[in-house]
């Protein structure tokens, strides 16, 4: 589901402030990955944050970042969709793009490289919809037919094999169909007469045929019929019905089926006391639902926080989430959770170690906080003097910056340009005990830059002019 709206944002750190003063674009969609979440703005171009070592983020590198970062040298995006560790994109010319993990040709490009740069799927157009799993991905052509590649250990390829693929092939004998979705190892999809069909793994009945065996090919998800959008958990699936009733089959055991129990089905069984309801979406052991009233509602797992309703308590009935309204479209990521509001803000909760929420921290929230610095450019930037002791010189630098830590030990610096492109990173596994450290900015254009310094007990940000 595509929104649009307009965002204004602050950052903030420890150790500075950094204020947007305009808005040059706004974002319209938001996906969720596994440990990453993603977003495309009204130019076109695709934000994301968060767990970074596969190149996920796709701004050039493998640093995690805990704000939003552009994803390198690509535009003219119309959709997302986040597997576990990569991410997807169709463009307007209904290409598919792919970047970060590759180990089982999840990118589709007929090699297993990683890459944290945008690549184009091979041998795919006239996509019309998108979706990722853990390992593989899918694509839906204007034709109706259903496309994948990558992992394919439990025939989650949909082709009657087991046999991974790094291009794309045609699950066999679906025709008619109107909408796509991914759990971690499982696929399935919604045809034009309201059924929906699946395949891949089944070992928690996450095909919901009334069996717990895996298959090869699609078969049809017992009595259900009207559906009008599907989507997929780890190991559990979802659908919404054209009377606003959700329906739920696969594992329970965290009560992510939201019927009142904590028991596995291998058949579609109904969300108890949810109606009204206009889009749904899966996290990796959760689930939410937008209510046609603007609020969210979410069961299942709750040990981070991912229900947003300010406990950590699992619950297998749809509790609503804390201080949320007016909400347009939502999206799950593994454990943590995303909305967008109709007043152009975007919220997260759930976990956050790895900055999944895009708010400058790393600290996670069993209630919403707000997404900052996303689809902005940089036109203003303060700095709050808070000693900390680290200090950057010379400052406008020209050929080389030196950062004096300040006798804290280094574990990140990263560097992005005014629209949030990362351009420099730097982690220490071991954390850097030098006093100075010296980076080489002869190369980068004439402007206003961000600095984020990690330490073991500190974040700082700085502002760095460079001027040759």
């Amino acid at each position: 589901m595509k929104k649009n709206y307009f965002l204004t944002a602050a950052v903030i750190s420890a150790a500075a402030i950094l204020l947007v003063q305009s808005a040059a674009s706004f974002a319209q969609t938001i996906a969720g990955g596994g440990v990453h979440s993603l977003a495309s703005c009204s130019d076109s171009t695709v934000r994301a944050w968060g767990w970074n070592d596969e190149g996920q983020l796709g701004n050039g590198n493998t640093a995690n970042s805990n704000v939003p970062v552009q994803v390198s040298a690509f535009s003219g995006v119309t959709e997302i969709a986040g597997g576990y560790y990569h991410s997807l994109a169709l463009k307007n010319d209904a290409t598919v793009w792919a970047w970060g993990k590759n180990n089982n040709g999840e990118l589709g490009t007929g090699n297993n490289t990683n890459s944290s740069v945008a690549v184009q799927v091979s041998a795919l157009a006239g996509i019309t919809a998108i979706a990722g799993g853990f390992g593989h991905s899918l694509a839906l052509k204007n034709d109706g037919t259903v496309w994948a590649w990558g992992l394919n250990n439990y025939g989650q390829l949909g082709n009657g094999n087991n046999t991974a693929s790094n291009i794309p092939v045609q699950v066999s004998a679906l025709s008619g169909i109107t909408a796509i979705g991914a759990g971690d190892n499982h696929s399935f999809a919604l045809k034009n007469d309201g059924t929906v069909w699946a395949w891949g793994r089944n070992n928690y009945g996450q095909l919901g045929n009334g069996t717990n065996t895996n298959s090869g090919v699609p078969v049809q998800v017992s009595v259900l019929s009207g559906i009008t959008e599907i989507t997929g958990g780890a190991v559990h699936s979802l659908a919404l019905k054209n009377d606003g009733t959700v329906w739920a089959w696969g594992r329970n055991l965290d009560g992510q089926l939201g019927n009142g129990t904590n028991t596995d089905s291998n058949v579609p069984v109904q969300v108890s006391a949810l109606s009204g309801i206009t889009e749904i979406t899966g996290g990796a052991v959760h689930s939410f639902a937008l209510k046609n009233d603007g609020t969210v509602w979410a069961w299942g797992r709750n040990a981070d926080g991912q229900l947003g309703n300010g406990t950590n308590t699992n619950s297998n009935v749809a509790v609503q989430v804390s201080a949320l309204s007016g909400i347009t479209a939502i999206a799950g990521g593994s454990t943590h959770s995303l909305a967008l509001k109709n007043d152009g803000t975007v919220w997260a909760w759930g976990n956050n170690w790895y900055g999944q929420f895009g708010n400058g921290t790393n600290t996670s929230s069993n209630v919403p906080v707000q997404v900052t610095l996303l689809c902005q450019m940089i036109t203003g930037l303060e700095e709050e003097n808070i000693s900390s002791g680290i200090n950057i010189f010379p400052n406008p630098a020209s050929k080389q910056l030196t950062i004096d830590n300040g006798q804290r030990k280094i574990v990140n610096i990263e560097i992005y340009d005014v629209t949030g492109r990362a351009v420099y990173a730097e982690i220490h596994r071991t954390p850097n005990a030098d006093r100075e450290i010296f980076i080489d900015v002869s190369k980068f254009p004439e402007g206003v830059y961000v600095v984020r310094i990690q330490t073991i007990d500190f974040n700082e940000t700085k502002k760095l002019i460079v001027a040759k």
